[in-house]
């Protein structure tokens, strides 16, 4: 089970934009990284390039690159804090269920 997971609010911590916080929007899980929105916008110089459907356009574009997962903490959403993550087995019945939970105040998430 991750710490992470995709749509978690989360809050850089270390690097050029700490204190920022924003959404994950994707996870690469062979470089443990992970892209948020609105955090570590970086300059790439694309080419123009013709397609069938149109030409794209060139030129110095603005583009999120993904950060490390030990760079962000997740965000709890009942203190709404950034904080550290636990994990607790929940037992519904006869089913047992590994849970996220936040390490301030104890909820699950």
């Amino acid at each position: 089970m991750r710490r992470i997971r995709k749509d978690d609010q989360v809050q850089v911590i270390a690097g050029k934009d700490a204190g920022k916080s924003g959404r994950v929007v994707k996870l690469f899980l062979d470089r443990d990284r992970v892209l948020v929105e609105g955090v570590n916008y970086v300059k790439k110089h694309q080419r123009i390039q013709s397609q069938r459907g149109g030409a794209q356009e060139g030129g110095i574009i603005e583009t999120e690159a993904p950060v490390h997962v030990s760079n962000i903490m997740p965000i709890c959403p009942s203190c709404s804090k950034a904080t550290r993550v636990g994990f607790v087995y929940e037992t519904e019945g006869d089913r047992r269920s590994k849970v996220r939970s936040c390490r301030a105040c104890g909820a699950t998430f």
